[in-house]
């Protein structure tokens, strides 16, 4: 019993022989264990009512008891003889066919009205149930699989106390209907029904007993027990080597002696404390022993695949609970008033109930550990002489009982306050022998009530020998959910400021904590280092968190080398641990604090992976690049039970029913009941009007805008695929894009197509006409829906339940700057996870108001500005013209705009045009698409007083893949969050590295190479496109197509593009460098709008690969003087284009976006320069 914790896994060698719980010979176990225990019982207390009249209650019940018990002990021996000696099978046949003997022996000494002959036949019973027990339970692990052991065992309590109950209730009643006096017996008839029961049952379990499978002697060659008393004595022995046996034994003796008092002194406590008569006691038995099944299942469940005995020490304070409850129950009933015995009874029937399920948690570990533990040879005899403990116990109860109530005249309400007394110095004694497994069960149980908890990989521990855990520190609860998980004792590596406070010493010194000090010096340090070292070498498991800290800002933190200086030279395996979803839970510091906040969810989901070993880490950067891999694993796990974004859309848009959820500069409002319902109601007149039911890809034609959203919305939660077409490109492109994704049905709006009339190969639907088409019974059953059926009604009935998440959410088109438009198919999961991660960083609340100004075509403005507030509780306006500075000032002020996203250049206009006192609300603006200059953020921070910082994305990401958090938004000072010149970090569950563009090859921090993500936020592919994705998508990691660098504290800064580097003379020049030096030659700083005046590109050239063309507006400043001025940046002689390849320009090429249109600026360069190249 020191043993704690055993694990039994599938990955053990299994028996082919044994099988699961559903094979047939357990089955058939299952099936002759609950008629016999019920044939046990039903003849027991259809005999006791019978001899009550002749020797009184206290003493049918102690004798017949007794009687029942006593072959138990004297024939331990034998049963352990026969279940050694003989297949277990064959025993169990033989004890059923001698049953059937014994019920008609029965029966013939009722008709001969003889006491003690009735008692003899009970006794008879006892023998063929002491012949019967130790087969039975030895046949269990031969059947089946040890990983089954723990639910079989539980399964066989069940069965065993529901027969029990059954077979009390039916004796009663069979007493209740037939009526056998021993003074006057009647005649057959008169007991026919009886005796049809108690034979048919017999007679049916032994036919069931014969579809047992042939089990193998386990001791073939054992001789016969000639001398019981001293075959008893070497079973004896032999249980009693075994100190954890031994225990065991005693604990599951105890449990039957309580179980025996109980069942006796229920029938006492229903007639003298409740009076109730006796056919009226089978409910409280009952109640009383189906308690015991469901504390035997729970029992097997809480155990999870292992043989939990810290369960032992809750059982035990549960028996001392309700067995005192009782107490006063029993003594609180008023005699003679009705009203007061009703509700007592009923009382009653609770506490039995849970003192039932607390007995079954304490018998069951312990009947599965005697079993598992002992060895296969001798496992009978083992089992025989716990039996004989148990009944020797049995036996002691009988007699006390009836001391108890015939000598002291205590009531049975005073008996079972006696029990509970009696269980105490038992339960204390238990947790002094289990303090590590009684916690970890309590915390476990506890845990288990607030937050739903999932393990995978858990096989990746190993079954013995040390190792150490590395694990990412998001919460307080980390080591507490890593100690209960892991199926081996976990000691901790924890500071000891927090170790050492005196309210969780004990409870660390308990769990072998290893306190580690850095403020005490190397030398104090190194020893803590030595200890786990130490520990691992011994065998142990050590767990550190790497990081050597909690994070303060839902990143990952770089890894300490210190994990090193203890795995190195041990030869021990490092075990990757990723723990997530903690990050928002009460214990982690999300909202900039710990504890005193609500729960976000409940219970609140935590998902722990454990990854395979790593056998010779290279250093602590690659552990921690494996423990971020598992941070991947997990955020694509989540996909398996998390909500997609429309059936989250559905609730957040009830949590705010009425209160603002979306706007638009056109001055329309709505809250979110009125979004749903609008949601609801197009949806409704979109299927009924126009679409087919196999009609998936819509086309949408809306500017960002409340009908925007509510269009978006509706295709949502039909199960389509919106797809926001981008309405800055030619017809011929849109053409193109209406072709590629076969949509048959665009919808728009009048005023649109007035203001941007354009030729689809479509059926073009004008939503302000189908509008029209909306009757009143419309609008009232979407009004009801949206108002008052709950979420999951309106899920469940439009079909929202079964969407996959690997299901398209949308297709978006790329800008087609290096050709024609790319499709991106991204998934509801892509959507979700990205805002997920979003909100992990920017610590979204109700407070927060984002300002829509990108388009949906746009992948930003389809995630971040339509879906982000759509499953956050938040709000969002929009306005179609993000250079509209002045409109933009006034829907930032007019709506308290916390955050939004925007371009460098669309910044320029609002410093130009907005007031502070418009954006006093912003705390948070992002920039990406461009390179930030720094002199622009210090402007914009001097006038508004907040300092933009950039994000990198792609559509291929959906979109965000990194990001700076700015001071507004950052939680801890200390802790790193932004780097300016760089994009941040990548966000959580996403990974960045860099790789040689040549070789391929993973680069170190620092080093330039292409960008490569990876994470849950990469597209599904490029639509009708499996090539060109399989170019992009390599091992899940996607290649950006970007050149950057990283550094040692995972920011990113971005160097170019792929497409935008030319290769000269064996170099890679970068185009965005040369136009950046050219641009702050060239431009003005008084000018108010800056536009775009310079565009590098390439042409081939036959001698040096490549040459550098440099396509510029008419300007005030010659190109000699450009080329003189950029002689003097320190760059290379290579990246220095010639004065004769610089090509004036009407204008530069852009895209709808803003972005350069490099296929148009290759096109001009081509056909200027390539009669040159040519000659």
């Amino acid at each position: 019993m020191n043993s704690t914790t055993i694990e039994v896994t599938e990955t053990q060698k299994i028996d082919p022989k044994k099988g699961t719980l559903n094979s047939t010979s357990f089955l058939a176990l299952l099936g002759t264990q609950f008629l016999g225990a019920m044939n046990d019982n039903m003849f027991r207390w259809f005999i006791i009512p019978i001899a009550k009249p002749e020797i009184g209650d206290a003493q049918a019940l102690s004798l017949g008891l007794a009687c029942f018990t006593l072959p138990y002990l004297l024939l331990a021996s034998v049963a352990g003889y026969l279940a050694d000696r003989f297949s277990k099978r064959t025993v169990i046949v033989a004890c059923k066919i001698a049953e059937i003997i014994i019920m008609i022996l029965g029966i013939w000494a009722i008709q001969l009205g003889n006491l003690y002959l009735l008692f003899i036949i009970v006794a008879l019973m006892g023998c063929q149930s002491a012949l019967f027990g130790p087969a039975k339970f030895g046949s269990i692990p031969e059947i089946l699989r040890d990983n089954r052991l723990s639910k079989g065992n539980g399964l066989m309590g069940l069965i065993t106390v529901v027969s029990s109950a059954l077979g009390f209730i039916a004796g009663n009643y069979l007493y209740h209907f037939t009526k056998p006096s021993l003074t006057s017996p009647g005649s057959f008839s008169d007991i026919s029904i009886a005796a049809l029961a108690l034979v048919g049952v017999a007679v049916i379990g032994t036919i069931i007993s014969l579809k047992i499978r042939s089990l193998t002697p386990a001791d073939p060659d054992r001789l016969f027990p000639f001398n019981p008393a001293k075959e008893t004595w070497h079973q004896w022995q032999l249980l009693r080597s075994s100190t954890p046996l031994f225990r065991t034994a005693l604990g599951v003796a105890f449990f039957w002696m309580l179980a025996s008092m109980a069942q006796m002194n229920v029938d006492t406590y229903g007639i003298h404390e409740l009076g109730l008569a006796q056919k009226d006691i089978g409910p409280l038995l009952g109640i009383l022993v189906f308690g015991v099944a469901a504390g035997s299942i729970l029992a097997g469940v809480w155990s999870a695949g292992r043989i939990e005995l810290g369960i032992v020490p809750i059982g035990a304070a549960g028996i001392v609970v309700t067995s005192l409850l009782l107490f006063f129950t029993g003594s609180s009933v008023v005699p003679g008033s009705e009203s007061s015995s009703h509700f007592y009874y009923l009382l009653s029937l609770l506490w039995l109930f849970l003192l039932g399920v607390s007995s079954g948690l304490f018998d069951i570990p312990l009947e599965t550990f005697l079993q598992h533990r002992s060895d296969v040879e001798t496992r009978g005899s083992i089992l025989a002489a716990a039996n004989f403990l148990a009944f020797f116990f049995i036996l002691i109860a009988s007699g006390v009982f009836f001391v108890m109530q015939e000598s002291f005249k205590m009531s049975a309400s005073q008996i079972f306050m006696v029990l509970g007394l009696l269980t105490i110095p038992v339960g204390i004694y238990i947790f002094k022998l289990l303090p590590n497994a009684t916690i970890r069960s309590i915390v476990w149980m506890v845990s288990r009530t607030i937050y739903k908890l999932r393990v995978c990989g858990h096989d990746n521990l190993p079954k013995r020998g040390g190792a150490l855990l590395v694990a990412n520190h998001v919460s307080w609860l980390d080591g507490i959910f890593l100690i209960l998980t892991s199926s081996r004792p976990v000691r901790m590596i924890a500071f000891s400021t927090y170790v050492q406070n005196r309210w969780v010493k004990w409870l660390t010194e308990l769990y072998n904590t290893i306190p580690i000090n850095i403020d005490d010096g190397p030398k104090a340090l190194m020893a803590s280092i030595k200890t786990a070292r130490k520990a691992i070498e011994d065998g142990e498991l050590v767990c550190i968190f790497a990081e050597g800290k909690l994070t303060r800002s839902g990143y990952l933190q770089p890894f300490q080398s210190g994990l090193m200086k203890i795995i190195k030279g041990t030869g021990a395996p490092v075990i990757p641990v990723y723990i997530d979803e903690l990050w928002g839970s009460i214990f982690s510091f999300h909202g900039g604090k710990f504890f005193w906040k609500w729960p976000r969810r409940w219970p609140y989901p935590v998902s722990i992976r454990f990854g395979k070993p790593i056998l010779h880490p290279e250093n602590e950067k690659h552990v921690q690049k494996v423990v971020q891999n598992l941070g991947i694993e997990a955020a694509d796990f989540r996909k398996t039970y998390q909500m997609i974004p429309p059936r989250l859309f559905i609730r957040k848009c009830k949590n705010r029913r009425f209160k603002q959820k979306i706007a638009d500069s056109t001055g329309v409002e709505l809250a979110g009941g009125k979004v749903l319902t609008g949601a609801l109601l197009m949806r409704r007149l979109l299927n009924k009007h126009v679409f087919k039911q196999d009609e998936k890809m819509i086309g949408v034609l809306l500017p960002p805008s409340v009908g925007g959203c509510v269009v978006n919305a509706s295709l949502a939660i039909s199960g389509r695929v919106p797809i926001n077409l981008n309405y800055t490109l030619s017809d011929s492109d849109i053409n193109y894009c209406i072709k590629e994704a076969e949509i048959k049905t665009v919808l728009t709006s009048q005023k649109f197509i007035e203001k941007k009339p354009i030729d689809m190969d479509a059926n073009v639907v004008l939503l302000d006409e189908l509008k029209l088409k909306a009757t009143i019974f419309d609008k009232l059953i979407c009004l009801f829906q949206a108002f008052l059926v709950p979420a999951w009604i309106i899920e469940r009935v439009i079909g929202l339940r079964h969407v996959d998440p690997d299901e398209l959410s949308t297709v978006i088109f790329t800008s087609g700057s290096t050709g024609k438009p790319k499709g991106v198919m991204l998934t509801h999961h892509n959507i979700v996870s990205n805002i997920n991660s979003a909100d992990d960083l920017l610590h979204l609340t109700s407070r927060d108001c984002i300002l829509g100004i990108l388009p949906f075509f746009h992948s930003f403005g389809y995630t971040i500005s339509l879906w982000m507030p759509f499953l956050r509780n938040m709000r969002a306006c929009f306005h179609f013209n993000p250079t509209d500075a002045r409109t933009v000032g006034k829907m930032v002020e007019k709506y308290e705009v916390t955050l939004f996203a925007s371009t460098p250049t669309f910044l320029r206009h609002f410093l130009k045009r907005c007031t502070p006192e418009q954006f006093k609300s912003l705390d948070l603006v992002i920039t990406g698409a461009e390179k930030l200059p720094q002199s622009l953020a210090k402007e914009f921070e001097e006038k508004f007083g907040i300092f933009p910082t950039e994000g990198y994305g792609t559509t291929e990401l959906a979109p965000v893949a990194a990001v700076n958090i700015p001071p507004s938004r950052q939680l801890d000072p200390d802790e790193i969050s932004a780097k300016p010149g760089t994009v941040g970090r990548a966000i959580p569950c996403v990974m960045a590295k860099t790789v040689n563009p040549e070789t391929m090859q993973d680069l170190p921090d620092g080093e330039e190479g292409l960008l490569f993500i990876k994470g849950p936020n990469v597209m599904k592919g490029y639509l009708n496109n499996e090539e060109k994705t399989a170019e992009v998508i390599i091992d899940g990691w996607y290649n950006t197509g970007d050149f950057a660098t990283i550094d040692e504290d995972g920011f990113i800064k971005i160097t170019g593009r792929q497409t935008r580097f030319s290769k000269i003379g064996g170099e890679m020049v970068p185009h965005v460098r040369i136009e950046e030096l050219i641009t702050d030659i060239v431009s003005d700083p008084n000018e108010d709008e800056p536009e775009v005046q310079i565009a590098v590109t390439s042409v081939p050239d036959p001698k040096k690969g490549e040459r550098l063309i440099v396509l510029y507006k008419p300007m005030n400043i010659s190109v000699d003087t450009i080329i003189k001025e950029i002689n003097k940046a320190d760059i290379p002689n290579l990246w220095i284009p010639s004065s004769d390849s610089f090509l004036e320009v009407e204008s530069i090429p852009l895209l709808g976006t803003g972005k350069l249109d490099l296929a148009k600026i290759k096109e001009l360069a081509c056909e200027a320069f390539s009669s040159k190249v040519t000659s």
